[in-house]
């Protein structure tokens, strides 16, 4: 028998990280030693204090059944004390929560609860790709949103078309941003609630790197708005913040006509997350908060080692105030994807093309602050060996 595959598969593009996967994979076999810029993966370790609570609660029976497709609702109400201790922001953990597997899955499923065939998705650019591929998947239609450096990598809203406004259903917003590492302030978030009640939008605000901050910043919450929970709703993950990237769990709160859409086609799809990892994702939100700032203080020491270096090696990129990634321009006469080749061929350095996240994304590559200071120290001083004055091969 062959398989042909649906046309929504037929459309996709290579997954941009797992086709660094795969380039990595290569460098290792020939024997090179690799310096992995590329994935936003923590490489420290979750937190003693919450993996002690996923062994405790793995051996409780109870925990070995189906979960609720919604989520536990002490893992809810974790969420919204969380919530109302970090943003100031008060739910109702019953209403406007919904544990997710990652909020990576969420994200995917929500435009499968509020996108129609032929509907439009307004979305960022450059931007992580799940935004656009899942309203594709949805029989949607994406607007770009580009994200430029003289806007501040934030969307400029007033240049979309008023009947491309009005056809759009559902905004992607995501702040601190990936990969750009651009930051959003008060007045961008009531620009965007505006905008939404006036077209009638659903914002979806991707706000899982909150807690990856540097020098005393605080980013807030989309919902800390006037009126934003009316129009939206906020995705965010314990990956980043504790160190769990692999142990899936997330969630998403708002607007509860959209949580309560998500949360109908998810109990269609999946049984929920594990009891004993909703245990210790309560432990993690509930819990010491210092492993947190401990993980702030790692990042940034990485994040000022390689500024300094790139500065050396003359390709200035911004300082960024949240997020594990630096947005670091490629030298004159370089594209994004000559430049990763540059730096995968001649020195080892895997790091991920800017384009490769959307067109307006050409000009820079994404570095990943996800590899020890002292492995930092060593692809600067191979950057800093290239001579990128030399125009690439073509």
């Amino acid at each position: 028998m062959v398989v042909v595959k649906a046309e929504r598969v037929r459309r996709l593009p290579p997954y941009l990280f797992a086709e660094i996967d795969r380039l990595k994979a290569d460098l290792i076999a020939r024997g090179v030693d690799v310096i992995n810029l590329g994935v936003g993966d923590p490489d420290l370790a979750t937190p003693p204090h919450i993996i002690e609570k996923l062994a405790q609660s793995a051996q409780d029976r109870a925990n070995h059944q189906y979960p609720s497709y919604s989520g536990m609702n002490d893992f809810r109400v974790s969420v919204a004390k969380w919530y109302g201790r970090r943003f100031g922001v008060d739910l109702d953990p019953m209403s406007e929560t919904l544990t997710l597997i990652g909020s990576k899955e969420g994200l995917a499923h929500l435009p499968l609860a509020v996108i129609n065939p032929g509907d439009l998705a307004l979305v960022p650019s450059p931007a992580y790709p799940v935004y656009e591929i899942a309203t594709m998947f949805a029989g949607g239609e994406t607007f770009t949103m580009p994200l430029l450096k003289e806007n501040g990598f934030l969307p400029d809203l007033e240049a979309i078309a008023p009947e491309t406004a009005r056809r759009a259903k559902l905004m992607f917003i995501n702040y601190p941003n990936n990969p750009t590492g651009a930051t959003a302030d008060r007045d961008f978030y009531e620009r965007v609630v505006r905008f939404a009640q006036k077209y009638d939008i659903l914002v979806c605000h991707d706000a899982a790197y909150s807690e990856m901050s540097f020098d005393g910043y605080r980013p807030m919450s989309f919902l800390e708005v006037p009126g934003a929970r009316d129009v939206g709703v906020e995705f965010h993950s314990l990956s980043k913040t504790y160190n769990m990237t692999g142990w899936r769990l997330g969630f998403a709160v708002g607007n509860r006509d959209a949580i309560a859409a998500l949360g109908q086609i998810k109990s269609n799809i999946d049984s929920g997350v594990f009891n004993a990892v909703q245990w210790a994702g309560i432990a993690a939100l509930d819990g010491d908060q210092a492993p947190v700032e401990s993980m702030r203080k790692i990042y940034t020491q990485r994040r000022d080692i390689l500024i300094a270096g790139l500065n050396k090696a003359g390709l200035h990129p911004a300082v960024p105030k949240a997020t594990f990634y630096i947005w670091c321009p490629t030298p004159p006469g370089y594209t994004s994807k000559d430049f990763t080749s540059l730096l995968l061929s001649q020195t080892g350095i895997v790091t991920t093309p800017g384009s490769g996240f959307g067109e307006p994304g050409e000009g820079y590559v994404r570095m990943a602050l996800t590899v020890s200071a002292e492995r930092i120290k060593e692809a600067v001083e191979r950057i800093c060996g290239l001579d990128l004055k030399r125009p690439p091969q073509s």
